[in-house]
């Protein structure tokens, strides 16, 4: 670590960038040389004298941050940030100057770094309180990954805060427990779920140092009175693993592990246990060539000791989440004391000190590694943050599809609440979020701290404050898609609910209007009310119904689909398939109506209480996990969802009806002369796929006439289709259905 690389060095300000850069345990080329000397210039230029609250240079951090990274492997491009990445907090031009000098991807590392600064730290110890209480902790982590869009940024991140630590000693005593509880609570969660244990290890123990100071000086006591003792037996231990893997013919690295003093304590706290019998503070650690090696070992080192039972873990076949591997075993080791054994490979073992990092040198030939690339996906779609032992819930895959196949952005409220809302939301998005009331009053917003227009999507890590009126004016272009100004169909609903609801009373008495005319016409007027509709529908109460009906949302086909056991109520016999089968089509029952479903047996069903589907409506079937099939209309919101989630599991879907069937109805019509009506019907009904079985006309007056239509219909809404295009033709005064 740092400490070693300039453990030599009094005054690293003093350095010139060439001696700095021969202690870097990094293979340099000349261009990657003379871009971290000119950040260097840049570094030095900018800082200038200045001191932290620490009291150390601000140039000094610099270089203790990028060698932090150097020792993680990571690019030129990414240390040449680290030496400048405090400038644009000391000066608002640096962020220009940086681009010119450096170029505009070290200044966009710069950025980021710096748009995590405002977003983890806190400004006292209640604020941080606050901040890590249940879905607002969970919100902040994941906005500090989704921000970086860039994964260096996170590393960057890491590594500063970790040399943070390494100094606070010299900071007042509140400001560092500040410091170490925000380390402890986000970024070492966060090196945890990169993997990047070297780094990890060292917060968490410096953060219980500061935390508990007490109860780490007991522990380090403790260790420290048994070291050398330990220290031979281990060596012994080793001795005996060397012969014993040579005889078998593996070639093999052994050492002992330290271990460090939090998980110990940690250790102790989960299990219950004193310090006195804990069994691992005796480790070794086995590296071979490959993963079979791995299992020879195992092998080997269970011949010579015998397992503890209960103390094996296999991480090479069942990795962690953030990917790590190794075998894990306790035997009982010399003189019968236990000793922990891990045994890995050498790629694995890179992998687990370094975690992502380790992997930074595939990235810089242009991305071609694609696992890399997924594993950045799942980097920046982690979920679960409250468990370091890995998801518990049954309900994970489903959780981890939905997320990532939803493109999301983080943005915070004036108090720090973190809002997740999809990518592409706009402010008015942001102010529909936090309250409907709040989004309606919207008049404007200011994006870290600037005006900006409605229209401006929202970046990871924005403040946004919500500039409101007193009274609730919502714009009709609030709902306009070209114009911009709200991108999430939840927000446009709500603008689309107050219009409709200023205009409730207007839409329920022109919805009782056109009920009656619709079951007048289908001459159910004396047979069925109001309420009976009503009652059929998805809806509880007859105000809503009617102002539905009066908006357009209820049409007169899906009136007349509601009474259709009314409108036809003889049910055909199944048509008959060549050779005188019948479809080989399933068939149940589902909460009174009758659905076929293609290619499928008998199966559970129910109607979506999302969209209620009527019979007659076009619908479509989606099969849910232990409920058997749900069944949607067509034009429901959340098919369009389930067709891009899970498109596998919808189903084509169809009212038993079978193919062919007609059902008898006979229809009115009221005209004022039968010249050219006659001949206009037959052709609309031919056009409409009706059979019209009988005409017979009635003179009612000298300038009325009725005409009885005997006919065939396939179905309740052809049949409304029918009387309507009846209605609205010019030769028509009325229609209605009757006897």
């Amino acid at each position: 670590m740092v400490q070693s690389t300039l453990a030599d060095i009094d005054d690293v300000t003093a350095l010139e960038p060439q001696a700095w850069l021969r202690r870097l345990p990094v293979g340099l080329s000349e261009a990657e040389q003379d871009l971290l000397a000119r950040a260097w210039r840049c570094a030095r230029s900018g800082y200038a004298e200045r001191r932290r609250a620490s009291g150390e240079a601000y140039l000094a951090h610099a270089v203790y941050t990028a060698t932090i990274l150097a020792e993680l492997g990571l690019d030129a491009t990414t240390l040449a940030s680290a030496l400048v990445h405090d400038l644009p907090e000391l000066d608002e031009r640096a962020d220009s100057t940086l681009r010119k000098e450096l170029g505009a991807e070290i200044a966009d590392l710069v950025v980021g770094v710096r748009r995590m600064h405002g977003i983890g730290r806190f400004r006292d110890t209640a604020e941080l309180e606050a901040a890590m209480q249940g879905e607002r902790a969970e919100g902040l982590r994941k906005m500090l990954l989704a921000m970086a869009r860039d994964v260096r940024v996170v590393l960057l991140a890491l590594a500063e805060r970790l040399h943070d630590l390494r100094t606070a000693r010299e900071l007042p005593d509140a400001e560092r427990v500040r410091l170490a509880r925000e380390t402890r609570e986000i970024y070492a969660p966060l090196a945890n779920r990169l993997g990047i244990w070297q780094i990890k290890w060292e917060l968490e123990d410096l953060t219980f140092r500061y935390l508990e100071p007490d109860v780490y000086m007991d522990l380090a006591r403790r260790l420290a009175e048994r070291r050398r003792d330990r220290e031979a037996y281990i060596e012994q231990v080793c001795e005996r693993l060397r012969a014993a893997l040579a005889d078998a013919g593996l070639s093999a690295e052994v050492y002992g592990r330290p271990k460090h003093i939090y998980s110990i304590y940690r250790k102790m706290q989960r299990k219950g246990v004193r310090f006195d019998d804990l069994y691992d503070l005796r480790a070794v650690r086995i590296l071979v060539a490959d993963e079979g090696a791995c299992y020879a070992a195992l092998g080997v080192v269970h011949g010579l000791w015998a397992p503890i039972p209960h103390e094996f873990d296999d991480y090479i076949a069942t990795p962690k989440e953030n990917n790590y591997r190794s075998l894990h075993t306790a035997v009982v080791g010399p003189a019968g004391k236990p000793v922990e054994v891990q045994i890995r490979t050498q790629e694995m073992h890179a992998e687990a000190e370094l975690g992502i990092a380790a992997h930074w040198r595939y990235k810089e030939g242009g991305g071609q590694d694609a696992a890399f690339e997924r594993k950045i996906a799942w980097l920046r779609q982690l979920l679960d943050w409250g468990r370091e032992d890995g998801d518990e819930g049954g309900d994970f895959v489903d959780r981890m599809r939905a997320e990532v196949f939803a493109d999301r952005v983080y943005a915070l409220t004036p108090d720090g609440d973190v809002l997740d809302l999809p990518r592409g939301a706009t402010a008015l998005d942001f102010a529909y979020h936090i309250h409907t009331n709040l989004g309606h009053r919207c008049r404007g917003a200011k994006i870290n701290g600037r005006i900006v227009p409605l229209t401006r999507p929202l970046e990871n890590g924005d403040r946004v404050e919500v500039l409101a009126a007193r009274e609730q004016r919502p714009s009709r272009d609030w709902i306009n898609p070209e114009l911009g100004y709200l991108y999430t169909n939840r927000a446009r609903a709500k603008v689309r609910a107050w219009f409709r609801q200023r205009d409730h009373d207007k839409n329920v008495a022109a919805g009782r209007q056109a009920l009656d005319k619709e079951l007048r016409r289908l001459g159910l007027a004396q047979q069925v009310g109001t309420e009976e509709v009503v009652r059929r529908s998805r809806y509880s109460r007859t105000e809503p119904f009617l102002a539905a009906v009066g908006r357009g949302e209820v049409t007169p086909g899906q009136i007349a689909a509601l009474l259709r056991d009314l409108l036809l109520p003889q049910r055909p016999e199944a048509a008959q398939a060549p050779g005188g089968g019948r479809r080989s089509r399933a068939r149940w029952e589902g909460d009174g109506d009758d659905v076929t479903v293609e290619g499928v047996g008998n199966l559970l069903t129910r109607m979506a209480r999302c969209c209620s589907p009527a019979p007659g409506d076009p619908i479509v079937g989606f099969i849910t996990r232990g409920s058997g099939v749900t069944v949607h209309r067509q034009d429901c919101p959340n098919v369009e969802q389930l067709r891009q989630r899970e498109p596998e599991r919808l189903l084509d879907v169809d009212w038993r009806t079978a193919p062919g069937a007609r059902y008898p109805v006979r229809i009115h019509v009221r005209t004022g002369a039968l010249d050219g009506s006659l001949s206009a019907i037959t052709r609309l009904c031919s056009s409409e796929g009706v059979h019209l079985e009988g005409v017979r006309t009635h003179a009612e007056s000298a300038d009325s006439y009725r005409i009885e239509l005997d006919a065939q219909v396939g179905d309740v809404r052809q049949l409304s289709r029918l009387m309507a295009n009846l209605a609205a033709s010019g030769r028509v005064d009325h229609v209605w259905r009757g006897g």
